[in-house]
């Protein structure tokens, strides 16, 4: 069930003033009877984040990776997402992930929740949770950022440019948009084990049928001033803005950071995430890393849930519950 939280007189990190409408879902055990655990979702994505609809059941449900018979499960929709109102965000440049992180703080406050058992995110989900482990650094017991990083590096930014351009000057500039990202969502090995050249008929390849039918489906359901909005955020993550350097974004955070790469990633580059690994062991913080061997690249946080449910699936074993 969607509830809504209003947030009068909002103003951004960059003096921007609005009044927001934040939506969001509980699922598993009641508020305030067992640990809560904040799933944040991906560009693309909203506050379904379980059930029959869910777009990550895979891993959170009764007896998965994250159980719902253990924990309660909160997640938030980025607002202007489209999911539960008509509210959209033309000035989608004022807002970066510091914000949103700063939005997720006042609905916690809403609900009276002091502490997270666990922060998980995907790709921008988990942009928005490295910055609220910096915000609020003794809120998170575990933070699970998946195929992301702290920061957009130069290649992000390079594709989120492009993307821009896209939904600003295209004709059909959410669907064209998509069809692009779909690209670097992806590897060249996936597109020739799912396509291999074949036809849809004498002058049309599957690719291209495939592209075609993504664009257009994400059209059909996500607005552009949302798609603005989301691609905004993936490009403007960096939770060092406003301080010296990474160490002291993060150096009073107290729980452990999970991180979990992707091999093939040609967004999120996997060396990338290890460096930031080794960045954290050197200041103290506790980290592990973890990796997903797949030919589909970004996408594989949503694609090999046996794989990333086995790395996640230990870090919730750890809470004794009454099913």
């Amino acid at each position: 069930m969607l509830n809504i939280v209003s947030i009068s007189s909002f103003t951004t990190r960059s003096g921007y003033h609005c009044d927001l409408e934040v939506s969001y879902q509980l699922a598993g055990q009641v508020l305030g009877t067992a640990p809560v655990v904040l799933v944040n979702h991906a560009l693309t994505g909203n506050s379904t984040i379980t059930g029959n609809k869910g777009w990550w059941s895979n891993l959170i449900g009764k007896e998965k990776a994250i159980d719902t018979g253990c924990y309660t499960i909160l997640s938030i929709d980025i607002p202007g997402n489209g999911h539960a109102s008509t509210q959209r965000i033309t000035a989608y440049k004022e807002f970066t992930n510091y914000d949103i992180a700063r939005i997720h703080g006042e609905v916690l406050q809403h609900l009276n929740i002091t502490s997270l058992f666990a922060v998980v995110g995907g790709s921008l989900g988990g942009q928005i949770a490295w910055e609220l482990a910096s915000q609020q650094p003794k809120l998170i017991k575990h933070l699970i950022p998946i195929a992301t990083d702290w920061k957009a590096t130069d290649w992000v930014i390079a594709q989120c440019h492009i993307q821009d351009s896209l939904l600003t000057h295209s004709s059909q500039p959410v669907a064209d948009a998509r069809m692009h990202a779909m690209t670097f969502y992806r590897t060249p090995a996936s597109f020739k084990e799912k396509f291999n050249r074949s036809k849809r008929d004498e002058q049309f390849y599957n690719t291209q049928s495939w592209l075609n039918h993504h664009g257009i489906k994400l059209s059909e359901r996500f607005s552009l001033s949302a798609y603005r909005l989301m691609n905004q955020l993936l490009l403007s993550a960096d939770i060092t803005q406003g301080s010296k350097d990474f160490k002291e974004s993060l150096c009073d955070f107290t729980g452990t950071v999970h991180q979990v790469a992707i091999d093939t990633d040609g967004l999120f580059l996997a060396d990338e995430m290890y460096e930031t690994h080794l960045q954290l062991q050197e200041m103290g913080v506790s980290s592990t890393y973890d990796e997903i061997k797949s030919i589909h690249g970004h996408d594989a946080f949503l694609i090999e849930y046996e794989q990333l449910s086995s790395f996640v699936k230990p870090i919730f074993s750890t809470q004794l519950c009454h099913k």
